[in-house]
């Protein structure tokens, strides 16, 4: 059970950025939300106490001063703690220009945990009262709101750029890493990612080296392979299919990927884990 403000408002996919529901919630010891599926963005900021957030098999233990983020179409489930019980407030939210937003953001659901500073979380709760206080569908309170969710936003940037220092590197890296996420589905190479970044093609491998541990083309593959993972235990896609949805012109190089990473052919995958669902 859980103590619950709420709102749910309408919203239009063919708009930039639109602001779905969001609220606040105290839940009792041993809550759990989920398994869930959902259509938007979803972001959680927790205000007190600790939980464990379930996502692409992952578990993370949370605590008060961290967030969760939750894309569309993944299926996750949360949980309050059963002696420390979780105070969260929440925003959703969807539109064009929505996944550019969260990848701006340096949150994916590779990588959907974040930390604020006290303060940062004090204006987090702040902005999410004031939805709930402005919660009329006038345009004007549409506008507000929509304000707000920027403003909610522009937190959640300066908590991110205060963990990643912004060098010359890192915000090449971070707009590479944005580029792979938006068009992860589209069969692009090493050398179309160099000539969009009109950078030199081992410069810019030296840099994913140094920044993030590993090349270009080792990031792309686990990119890829997480989504197709995630395909092969929520839905009953084709393996061609889904292969065409990772960015694999044919399914027999996708097959020969998810042998190399995984150590198990796609449709052994799915027989072994599609029923996965983490113990609550």
């Amino acid at each position: 059970m859980e103590d619950i403000q709420t709102c749910n408002t309408p919203f239009d996919e063919t708009g930039d950025l639109c602001l779905t529901t969001f609220g606040h919630s105290v839940t009792h010891p041993g809550h759990t939300y989920g398994p869930a599926v959902r259509s938007y963005y979803l972001i959680h900021f927790i205000l007190a106490g600790k939980g464990t957030f379930y996502v692409n098999q992952h578990t993370y233990h949370l605590c008060a001063g961290q967030g969760f983020l939750i894309e569309p179409d993944y299926q996750t489930i949360y949980k309050s703690d059963q002696t420390e019980p979780w105070t969260y407030s929440w925003v959703a939210f969807s539109g064009r220009r929505a996944a550019e937003m969260v990848a701006s953001l340096g949150l994916s659901q590779d990588e959907p945990i974040f930390s604020c500073t006290k303060e940062q979380g004090w204006k987090l709760a702040a902005y999410v009262q004031d939805m709930l206080q402005h919660n009329s569908f006038t345009q004007s309170g549409r506008y507000y709101r929509l304000g707000l969710l920027l403003q909610f936003l522009s937190i959640l940037s300066e908590a991110q750029r205060e963990l990643l220092p912004q060098t010359d590197g890192n915000a090449y890296i971070a707009h590479m890493t944005k580029f792979i996420r938006l068009h992860i589905e589209e069969p692009f190479t090493i050398q179309d990612l160099a000539d969009y970044m009109n950078l030199n093609r081992s410069y810019m491998t030296t840099l994913f080296k140094k920044h993030l541990g590993i090349s270009p083309h080792v990031y792309i593959e686990n990119c890829r392979i997480t989504k197709a993972k995630h395909l092969l235990e929520t839905t009953t896609f084709s393996i061609e299919s889904i292969a065409c949805s990772c960015g694999y012109a044919k399914s027999d190089s996708f097959t020969r990927a998810f042998l190399r990473r995984v150590g198990m052919r796609p449709k052994e995958y799915r027989q072994r884990q599609r029923r996965y669902l983490p113990k609550t």
